[in-house]
């Protein structure tokens, strides 16, 4: 089977973020979410939100979690895949893409946080698409707004 033009399942994948973007905040926790999509197929393998604090966790953030999520995946797999996630991806997420090959990251957006880990991502070959999405820079700007500590603590800050 051949790979078909991931930006198809973009919006599906914009969406399950938020979701779980929202879920975290339901939960008291950082609203950050993501999913991993199959380009072969659409399928979406796994998606998450931040449990750093639901979990008292310092490394759960929405990306990790969106792949411990996935469960165990031969290497081939990741490769073959794009990362949603709500906000730009931390040095720790970022590092995590990068060790697994996911070739393909939309971010839903960067304004209330930019990592300088796009531009790595970038650097390495990574298809990196940012989409300024509302939704999703409303529900991080309530959350840096309401709980700055928090949020500082959150990118080790």
């Amino acid at each position: 089977m051949s790979a078909v033009n991931p930006a198809q399942w973009d919006a599906l994948g914009i969406q399950t973020a938020y979701d779980e973007a929202v879920k975290g905040a339901s939960e008291n926790g950082v609203p950050i979410g993501g999913c991993l999509i199959n380009h072969e197929d659409g399928k979406i393998l796994g998606s998450g939100h931040n449990m750093r604090f639901q979990k008292g966790s310092p490394t759960l953030h929405g990306e990790i979690s969106t792949l411990e999520n996935c469960g165990r995946l031969s290497g081939k797999v990741y490769k073959n895949t794009t990362l949603y996630t709500t906000l730009s991806p931390c040095d720790m997420c970022t590092g995590a893409i990068i060790m697994y090959g996911i070739p393909r990251v939309v971010i839903c957006e960067n304004v209330n946080f930019k990592s300088p880990g796009e531009e790595y991502l970038k650097q390495r070959g990574v298809e990196v698409v940012v989409v300024d999405d509302e939704k999703c820079k409303t529900i991080m700007k309530k959350f840096i707004d309401e709980r700055p500590s928090d949020w500082f603590e959150d990118i080790g800050e």
